[in-house]
């Protein structure tokens, strides 16, 4: 470990409660023996976390998501200016925190990392608002010079590189690995499961219509959302209430002990621009740690791990029709016909494994930019 005690600043826009990603950052780094410190904001709500480094939430009094982001990029220059020195590396978490650090980087002359969890200037939430544009600038303006890069895929480091030329790592947001999964549950429903926000673009309109053609099955949804009321409306209206079940947004430890009794898991995401095609979803390596087969889109990084692994099926299309295909196939191959590949997969895709780059990237940070000894 050649650390030295650096101290590494990390910020995002995020009131750090639900962003496992950056949690699993800081552990790995905090483990290393680095000095850490968290600055994310209140919006969205402050529910208490504990976490063994020191965090802050940046207080914001703007109503509006556009103006909310003004006021935390002006504060978080502020907060890393009186808390930066010689012996600093900055982190920054996607577009919306990189400016500010970009700037102190500059000013103080200290490295900075840039962790981009999405290619955020091409999210469905900002197509075609101003906003999109802003966003834009300062990826064209600043992306370029980012000497040290993460990102979340495959996918978007190529995307990343061929637009800016730049060469981020590869950290997939991957869980910790699971060893000791218990006999499966013999479920009568069998149980599809969704896990996640409940956003455009994922699927499940299509999914809720799909389940009249699956017999014998439930679909529970766990997780929360704008388009939450609308499906629901939805179940209502299709006379599903008895096969389509909302589970609400529920911690981390009581959604893996969900997981763990489901027969199948889905990732149906739909093309809302390059940010969610070319994303590898989170729930996909969460379904696979609990051992539960996945019925997935034809996205580049699902295909890449089905390619690598049997874990389940893919699909091609967003017809109801196509999805009650793939989901009574995998139920009916049955969770245990999948057990060999999705152990084989639990072992490698597994946060155990991104680390080491997390740890190698840092190493190379200080190598490069401090003195040694």
């Amino acid at each position: 470990m050649i650390n030295n005690k650096k101290k590494i600043l990390i910020s995002a826009f995020s009131n750090l409660f639900t962003d496992q990603r950056i949690e699993k950052v800081c552990k790995t780094l905090y483990d290393e023996g680095y000095e850490i410190e968290l600055i994310g904001n209140n919006w969205g709500g402050e529910e208490a976390i504990e976490r063994p480094y020191p965090f802050s939430r940046i207080r914001l009094s703007s109503k509006s998501l556009k103006t909310a982001y003004f006021e935390f990029n002006w504060k978080l220059y502020h907060a890393l200016a009186s808390k930066v020195n010689s012996d600093t590396i900055l982190l920054a978490n996607d577009i919306d925190a990189l400016y500010p650090n970009y700037l102190i980087a500059k000013k103080y002359n200290v490295p900075l990392v840039f962790d981009s969890h999405e290619i955020f200037s091409e999210m469905p939430a900002i197509q075609g608002k101003l906003s999109q544009k802003l966003w834009r600038f300062i990826e064209r303006k600043v992306v370029p010079q980012m000497k040290y890069m993460m990102t979340a895929s495959q996918s978007y480091a190529d995307w990343f590189n061929k637009k800016y030329f730049v060469d981020p790592i590869v950290i997939r947001n991957f869980p910790r690995k699971i060893n000791n999964i218990s006999e499966f549950p013999s479920n009568d429903p069998k149980v599809i499961l969704y896990q996640g926000a409940i956003n455009p673009f994922r699927g499940l309109n299509e999914c809720i219509i799909a389940m009249h053609q699956v017999p014998n099955a439930i679909l529970k949804i766990a997780g929360d959302g704008p388009k939450k009321k609308e499906l629901e409306e939805l179940v209502k209206n299709e006379r599903l209430e008895d096969k389509v079940f909302f589970l609400g947004k529920l911690k981390p430890t009581d959604l893996r002990a969900i997981t763990v009794t489901a027969d199948l898991g889905i990732s149906l995401e739909q093309n809302g621009g390059v940010s969610y095609l070319y994303s590898l979803p989170n729930k996909v390596s969460d379904y696979i740690q609990a051992r539960v087969p996945i019925v997935m889109i034809n996205f580049p990084e699902m295909l890449r791990i089905k390619n690598q692994f049997n874990v389940g099926e893919i699909i091609t299309d967003h017809e109801p029709s196509t999805m009650a295909k793939g989901l009574n196939l995998a139920l009916e191959k049955g969770r245990a016909h999948y057990r060999e590949e999705l152990d084989k997969a639990s072992e490698v895709l597994c946060w155990e494994n991104e680390e080491a780059k997390i740890l190698a990237l840092f190493e190379k940070v200080i190598i490069e930019n401090f003195k040694q000894g």
